[in-house]
């Protein structure tokens, strides 16, 4: 594995922070058709219900919060923090709205905008997931796969007892503060709770990103491997509103009758081997020297499945 980083990791700043860092900031009201969103912004599913809420109090009130932006060539901004804002505003139809325009670059401003979104806790568990890891990224300037090397290294050598390697603990430790920022993980938990949710069968990975079902039930679908069983289980779930135990008896119940299929199968496999073996007493097969030498080669590979079998199990 290449050496990672030695360099001092920064800490961790805040939204406020970011912004104050440079006294170039300006708010001001600007066409809505001037402003464009940034595809890398962290919320990508926007609950319906609650957007006819925003909507119907934009509507009423206006833009209370004004739109964080950076400027980008003349009279054209890129917004950073208030995507539900901007959607709304359009959908109640404003022709203007509220900006702070502040210089970031684009470093800075995809930290404002994962921290914003985090910061308001209202990200469903896979964007938040997606935040985090891509913050953690940011900040340590490493790739995802190495912040998930360095949170496994770590468990096993907690596990083992035994000493990370300088280089590492000190990114533990960044990792660590990180999250304490955050409020709502420390490394270990992150590590356990939430990056499994990534490696989540992508219908089941899909209505927890549109938050149709709560990350729990997910995990316990995700434990049914038949495509079709599954797809009916996240429908019921979804449509019934199925509790987290009435899933987990469907899924044992499931993995009963999965068992009861495979014994039938083999009960009905024994039974032909019986059968065959009864009629090969009494045909006249063996008076036909092609059939068999023919038979004989399919007892002879009989015989040696059966023989690798016993090898296996011993």
């Amino acid at each position: 594995m290449p050496a990672r980083k030695t360099t001092q990791v920064p800490q961790m700043r805040g939204v406020q922070d970011l912004i104050s860092m440079n006294a170039e900031t300006s708010q001001t009201t600007v066409p809505i058709n001037k402003i464009q969103t940034n595809d890398k912004q962290p919320r990508r599913y926007f609950d319906q219900d609650k957007m006819a809420q925003l909507v119907h109090s934009v509507k009423e009130h206006g833009i209370l919060e004004p739109l964080l932006v950076r400027p980008l060539k003349q009279d054209e901004y890129e917004l950073i923090a208030g995507e539900r804002r901007l959607r709304a505003a359009k959908e109640a139809g404003l022709t203007e709205v509220p900006i702070v325009s502040k210089q970031f670059d684009d470093k800075q401003a995809l930290q404002v905008a994962l921290l914003e979104n985090l910061q308001r806790e209202d990200l469903n568990p896979v964007e938040e997931v997606e935040a985090i890891l891509e913050l953690l990224t940011i900040q340590l300037e490493v790739t995802p796969a190495e912040i998930k090397s360095i949170l496994n290294e770590s468990a096993n050598a907690k596990k083992r007892k035994l000493e990370l390697a300088e280089n590492v603990s000190r990114q533990l430790e960044q990792i660590e503060t990180i999250l304490a920022g955050i409020g709502r993980f420390n490394a270990e938990s992150f590590r356990t709770s939430r990056l499994p949710l990534l490696n989540l069968p992508s219908d089941v990975l899909e209505v927890l990103r549109q938050g149709k079902i709560e990350y729990t039930k997910a995990r316990a679908i995700a434990r049914v491997k038949d495509e079709q069983q599954r797809s009916d289980l996240l429908n019921d779930a979804i449509s019934q509103n199925l509790s987290l135990t009435q899933i987990k008896e469907l899924i044992q119940q499931h993995e009963l009758n999965q068992t009861d299929i495979e014994e039938t199968e083999q009960q009905q496999l024994t039974r032909r081997y019986s059968d065959v073996g009864k009629r090969l007493k009494s045909t006249k097969i063996w008076d036909d020297t092609r059939k068999r030498k023919k038979l004989e080669r399919l007892l002879g590979d009989l015989e040696k499945l059966l023989l690798e079998s016993e090898v296996k199990q011993n």
